[in-house]
């Protein structure tokens, strides 16, 4: 039994730590009969989750669209164009900056025939592409054939003299000859001397295995469950320290160890409100993946009116925090739950008591609970939302616990003051930084070009300079204490908030700043660069690129892309700005960029053999996508391997992350292992 856990361990690392070849999705298609002079080819497609599929026609300097190839067509003709049917979701792209369609979930595209009688065929493939949030799949064809016999139309028979026929004599029907198979091409072998091979040659040989033995894949598919839970942590020990809840703690603890004489069944009721406190939270977050739906918390990141509404809720949130107003529920919600709780007894009263203390305490932890909701839906899991709370409640719901086995530690808690409502006026500045940062999605999604990259970052320098200002006590709100005295924590984090306003300002000029890329607006919104500092493929030919190396001695980092990869051009934004990245790049590496979705047609199409069935390489970027499937094992984008001049790779792979210390890492190692 040991063993087998063992290999279903080990198959699973296998799996999910190495790159390797994804199908998330299968397309089907038939031949659907309308009439006897009618019919239409139907494309069904099943896409898995997280996954979709792009429309047709999104126009030029978009994503790969749904495209339909005829090769041979005989008795019939194309009704018309490929079209699109079923739920078809269209959106603004933010870095294609345009408007796309695509499918999640079933993708399904009809092209009607005209039968103009007799025999007919009709054969070729349907070219789709398919993304998620982290990868984008290669052009992907689905090939069809479909032949029969249709009768001829009617034709109208005009009333004349009835003329006399020669009978003419009929032949032996002959049988239809089989349209040729194409045979099997064989890429020419260049020049021996000069070193140029192409499909076949030994630097297309498989190097899998050595790929794996070089260690797991880096590149993260998305926000792991353990951050979320921690910014949910993070979420209440804030939500602890505000003047709604901070006071309720000692209260609370000492009612439930006075209210019985036993001292354990007094610590078993604080445990039991504790949990009590989690249960609620943990129903809020589900109910906020059931209200919305998996589709809905996916759409969430891009969807313009969604990123409008949460700028509006954020800066309410911040006003509230800045003394403007309370946010507060309903007080007959509070007095009923409240005089309910006294009414009954054992664990009823203990959960309803914690529901007193959710809507008691909503004025504070209302706004860090809807920013936490926010930020954390839009990451696109469907479980992110109930992670979290879970999160938030653990943090919320410690203290009472931890009080109530150790209620010595009451005395030893720091007095309510005037500190609490600086947490909350600190947090209605955060609040209303990130609030801009949604406003930015929208503004990029309408193209109001309200906020680029430099407008953002001025107001983010002077709101983190201004809360830093705060924090020393030059600004006032309407709840804070006279008390001009400044603490000594309360001084180191508004000399952290001035530093980081002041980290800020170079990238009014272009300067990439890493540490807020994941919130600013791309730099190609920027009006005004001074830093130029970018990197340029040296080839887009494989064979050529790795003769070049060879010729001067240097590695090769080959680049796996598309036209139409998002994320491609995010990492070309974030990392390969950084000087020591480009610096690598471009003095000790030949880069080869291959884009996948290059619809450039090869001289003639290459039939190749794969996992047992004959396909056609018909385009450079067909080619291209063979080359990372048969040689690396892998076909989602983006995808950066660096191998030595007989194609041997060097590290181990790099997929999607945008951490710049550990692309540097990825590219040392490399050179280091070539060097030796």
């Amino acid at each position: 039994m040991r063993k087998w856990v063992l290999a279903v361990i080990g198959m699973v690392i296998a799996i999910t730590a190495f790159p390797q070849i994804q199908e998330p999705v299968t397309f089907s298609q038939q031949l659907r009969k309308i009439s006897e002079t009618e019919a239409e080819i139907v494309f069904t497609g099943k896409i898995d989750r997280g996954w979709h599929v792009y429309s047709t026609d999104l126009g030029d300097g978009g994503p790969i669209e749904a495209v339909l190839e005829v090769e041979h067509i005989t008795g019939a003709e194309l009704d018309g164009k490929l079209l699109p049917q079923g739920n078809e979701i269209s959106d603004y792209d933010k870095l294609f900056e345009m408007q796309v369609r695509w499918f999640e979930n079933e993708a399904q595209f009809v092209q009607r025939l005209k039968l103009t009688g007799g025999p007919w065929r009709v054969e070729g493939y349907l070219t789709y592409g398919a993304c998620n949030d982290q990868n984008c799949l290669p052009p992907t064809d689905v090939n069809f054939s479909f032949s029969g016999s249709a009768q001829a139309p009617a034709v109208a028979v005009a009333a004349t003299t009835p003329v006399e026929q020669t009978p003419v004599p009929v032949e032996a029907p002959t049988e239809t000859t089989p349209e040729p198979v194409l045979p099997v091409v064989e890429e020419t072998v260049g020049d021996v001397s000069s070193g140029i091979g192409g499909i076949g040659s030994a630097l297309w040989a498989p190097v899998v295995d050595e790929l794996h033995a070089m260690g797991e894949a880096i590149g993260t598919t998305d926000r792991s469950w353990l951050y979320i839970f921690f910014a949910g942590f993070l979420g209440g020990l804030l939500a602890l320290f505000t003047p709604c809840v901070w006071p309720i703690i000692p209260m609370t603890v000492s009612f439930f160890l006075k209210r019985s004489k036993d001292k354990r069944k007094g610590i078993r009721d604080a445990i039991t409100y504790g949990l009590a406190i989690i249960v609620i939270y943990v129903a809020l977050g589900l109910a906020v993946t059931l209200l919305f739906g998996a589709s809905a918390l996916n759409a969430l990141s891009t969807n313009a009116i969604f990123n409008i509404f949460f700028f509006l809720m954020l800066v309410v949130f911040a006003i509230s925090f800045f003394g403007a107003f309370e946010i507060t529920l309903p007080s007959s919600w509070t007095t009923a739950v409240d005089s309910k709780a006294e009414q009954t007894t054992g664990l009823i009263s203990i959960f309803l008591m914690a529901f007193t203390l959710a809507l008691v305490s909503f004025s504070c932890t209302g706004p860090i609970i809807g920013f936490l909701l926010v930020e954390v839906s839009t990451t696109g899991s469907i479980l992110a939302p109930t992670i979290g709370m879970l999160g938030f409640a653990i943090a919320l719901a410690l203290p009472f616990t931890l009080f109530a086995l150790f209620p010595t530690w009451l005395k030893q808690m720091p007095k309510s003051g005037g500190w609490m409502n600086v947490i909350k006026v600190s947090l209605g500045f955060i609040e209303l930084a990130f609030a801009l940062k949604f406003l930015s999605v929208a503004d990029l999604a309408y193209g109001w070009h309200l906020l680029d990259r430099e407008t953002f970052l001025a107001l983010w320098i002077v709101l983190f300079a201004l809360l830093g200002v705060y924090l020393l006590g030059k600004i006032k709100f309407p709840h804070d204490d006279d008390d001009t005295r400044v603490s000594v924590p309360r001084f180191f984090l508004a000399l952290c908030s001035l530093a980081f306003a002041v980290y800020m300002v170079p990238g009014l000029w272009g300067a990439p700043l890493k540490a807020v890329s994941a919130f600013a607006p791309h730099m190609y919104t920027q009006d005004f660069n001074l830093y130029k500092n970018e990197v340029h493929a040296q080839f887009d030919d494989y064979d050529l690129g790795m003769e070049y190396a060879r010729r001067v001695g240097k590695p090769v980092m080959l680049d796996f892309t598309g036209y139409g990869c998002v994320n491609c051009r995010k990492m070309e934004l974030a990392v390969w700005t950084d000087t020591q990245v480009a610096d690598l790049m471009n003095n000790d590496y030949v880069l080869i960029t291959l884009y996948v979705d290059n619809k450039t047609k090869l001289p003639e199409p290459i039939t190749i053999t794969e996992n047992g069935q004959q396909r056609k390489l018909r385009t450079l970027g067909d080619k291209w996508s063979y080359l990372q499937r048969v040689k690396f094992g892998a076909n989602a984008q983006p995808f950066y391997v660096l191998i030595d001049n007989e194609g041997k790779p060097l590290n181990k792979s790099y997929s999607y992350d945008e951490d710049v210390d550990k692309y540097v890492e990825f590219l040392e190692t490399g050179l280091n292992n070539y060097k030796r």
